[in-house]
């Protein structure tokens, strides 16, 4: 199993530090989310920044995802604004073509994004703009991984199953999945979420969560057994990357932890001694 860490969980770090630090740590990958102080998508000279980070990656033997979860890239008042499901959702789905530009230049193994908080009637706005990324990304070779967040309009699986059906089930749609959102809202145990969504897995989040709380917690602070998850996950070829947004006070301390958490965890789902 490779494991990864997020560079949302690294804001206090410029960027080739917080890919030295975690590659130091001994981590298989990074989910890089695109941000103003990260590899910013709608700064100057993108192509030459993205080169720059593709030999980082390469020079600490790291492969990558990209994530979209930049909270106030695109508008500095308001928080992940705009969504697919806004009026005028123009800046963010060029935000999203940056991001799959840039993960086509970087090797990503995926792509993630989600749909913002919205009113069930703009459920159509949502496939449309989806649609839009879809065509996108396949022209780019690009594998995307859609998120189900809690009180967004794709809350949980079902709804991204929901999604996946009116986009016409497009081969390079996958789901990015968040093991502490299952735990959270999902009415099957983690890791029968896991299975549920094997073959459809292209992104894995992960962090610790307590059951109706959408609170990203170290491990060992909620309620996931990961034993189990991890046995779930066997098999499953791609990134699983820690998703602490709201560390980067203590990352270098907290991403050596989790890395030595998940080791043990997935030496006991072999059947080893943790």
């Amino acid at each position: 199993m490779r494991f990864g860490y997020g560079t949302n969980g690294f804001t206090n770090h410029r960027l080739p530090e917080a890919l030295a630090v975690i590659a130091d740590l001994g981590y298989d990958g990074v989910a890089l989310t695109l941000d103003t102080n990260h590899l910013d998508p709608f700064g100057a000279d993108l192509a030459r920044r993205t080169a720059a980070v593709a030999r980082d990656l390469e020079k600490h033997n790291l492969a990558v995802v990209i994530e979209t979860g930049a909270r106030f890239l695109l508008d500095p008042w308001r928080k992940h604004s705009p969504t697919l499901m806004d009026d005028d959702p123009a800046l963010r789905l060029e935000y999203l073509r940056r991001a799959v530009r840039v993960g086509a230049d970087l090797g990503a193994e995926a792509v993630s994004f989600w749909a913002g908080i919205g009113a069930p009637e703009r459920w159509d706005r949502l496939v449309a703009g989806c649609a839009e990324i879809v065509e996108f990304a396949a022209a780019n070779d690009v594998t995307l991984g859609f998120e189900p967040e809690p009180g967004m309009l794709v809350n949980d699986i079902a709804d991204w199953r929901r999604l996946y059906d009116a986009l016409g089930r497009p081969p390079g749609f996958g789901i990015t999945l968040d093991i502490g959102h299952c735990r959270c809202l999902e009415p099957m145990p983690v890791p029968d979420c896991v299975r549920a969504v094997s073959e459809h897995l292209v992104n894995v989040q992960i962090d610790d969560m307590r059951r109706g709380t959408h609170e990203h917690l170290e491990f060992g602070d909620g309620e996931i057994d990961f034993p189990p998850v991890l046995a779930a996950l066997a098999g499953y070829p791609g990134l699983v990357s820690v998703e602490l947004p709201r560390h980067s006070h203590a990352a270098p301390t907290i991403a050596a932890q989790s890395l030595d958490f998940l080791r043990k965890a997935a030496e006991e789902a072999r059947g080893g001694v943790a």
